[in-house]
């Protein structure tokens, strides 16, 4: 066996998922939405699957969908992207981030990785073969600085991997950020792999910004979205790469491999969302934003030191004011006496983890929201 993936451990998400099982408590861990996603897109793929065409659709995704890509990143970031040789559809984004690992790293080849992260990173990146060199984010406003890269770029960094909006931490790097790192790719000719999935669930009228609106990266950078994220739909896994020419033909190939194509129906029923009135987009952000400012309050009422969530389903706490520092201990025992599931953000950390912050998903419906927020009003009243 691959000693990479045969020696993961069980995940800390299936194990609070498997706790919430077992007791019956509410699951604020996993991060997918009760909403289940807009009527008439979903409509459209049942549509699509009975009439239209189900066999192999273009290994790059259907023209229609590529378009509508294009014509959606015109609209919302000001990017302007040739559909037919700057676009790629995949099979979800997770597809995406690991062809493009797959295809730009060669063994022994630095990678940068900024920690918080995806649980999927790491492994993906050592699967390559990529050598990785972390930048430790810290709350509450998990930025990095010009000593942070210097630290970590070298003559061997090849690839960045990058989120932006961030998850776990629910924060949004502004473009200055974006700009410094730019520098640092330009002085080591690393590429920038960036996901951008949440680059819609983004509130108090922030607006993304891409790395590909980033001068000195629009042709050394990689941007990956998610129709999944942008329509509630995360079992759908549609996921949008986009590149300069060069880096996408190469990019291609290892999807070729991996997964060739996407389903043509659900192809083409986020052809049919990316082009909706902006009213849903609105409406689904503001949606998200109410929850937040619910379970914010919530949380803040019961005690507990709430950090800022500028986009992304999560919302954190920080335990360190209350003098608790061990993470996992809270979130086991938060579920297993208190009945609500949480996710400690010391697992998104490869070493040297803050081990005080709590992560919650709040794209649920408010009786749910309401109800964790019940429980977990006794956490600190009946500790004293």
């Amino acid at each position: 066996m691959n000693p990479i993936f045969a020696d993961i451990p069980t995940t800390v998400f299936e194990v609070m998922s498997q706790l919430a099982r077992e007791t019956g408590a509410i699951n604020l861990g996993q991060g997918f939405p009760d909403d289940p996603g807009p009527a008439d897109v979903r409509q459209k793929a049942a549509e699509a699957v009975v009439s239209g065409w189900n066999q192999y659709p273009p290994m790059m995704g259907l023209p229609e969908l590529r378009q509508a890509v294009s014509t959606h990143y015109a609209r919302f970031q000001g990017l302007k992207l040739d559909p037919d040789q700057e676009v790629m559809i995949t099979s979800g984004a997770t597809e995406a981030i690991a062809g493009a690992l797959f295809a730009l790293i060669e063994p022994g080849d630095e990678v940068v990785l900024f920690q918080p992260m995806y649980d999927a990173y790491l492994p993906l990146v050592r699967r390559a073969g990529g050598v990785p060199r972390f930048v430790t984010l810290k709350p509450p406003h998990w930025r990095f600085d010009e000593a942070d890269l210097a630290a970590v770029f070298s003559a061997r960094t090849k690839v960045v991997l990058f989120n932006n909006p961030l998850n776990p931490s629910a924060s949004v790097f502004p473009r200055e950020d974006l700009e410094l790192l730019g520098r640092f790719c330009e002085r080591f000719g690393a590429t920038v792999v960036s996901d951008e999935v949440w680059e819609h669930v983004i509130f108090d009228g922030a607006r993304h910004v891409s790395v590909l609106a980033v001068d000195s990266l629009r042709e050394r950078a990689v941007k990956i979205g998610s129709a999944g994220k942008i329509f509630s739909l995360t079992g759908w896994k549609v996921g949008f790469v986009a590149a300069a020419p060069a880096l996408l033909k190469v990019l291609a190939k290892a999807h070729q491999f991996l997964t060739f194509t996407t389903p043509p129906n659900l192809q083409a029923a986020v052809a049919y969302g990316l082009a909706k009135d902006d009213d849903y987009f609105i409406g689904m952000r503001a949606d998200l934003e109410r929850a937040r400012d619910l379970f914010a309050a919530g949380l803040a009422g019961a005690g507990f030191e709430v950090l800022p969530s500028a986009a992304t389903y999560f919302i954190n706490i920080d335990l360190a004011p209350a003098g608790i520092t061990d993470d996992v201990a809270f979130c086991r025992k938060l579920v297993t006496e208190h009945g609500v599931a949480a996710i400690p953000v010391s697992a998104f950390y490869a070493q040297t983890p803050v081990t005080s912050v709590v992560r919650f998903c709040f794209a649920k419906k408010n009786e749910t929201l309401n109800g964790a927020l019940e429980r977990l009003a006794q956490v600190f009243s009946r500790a004293a």
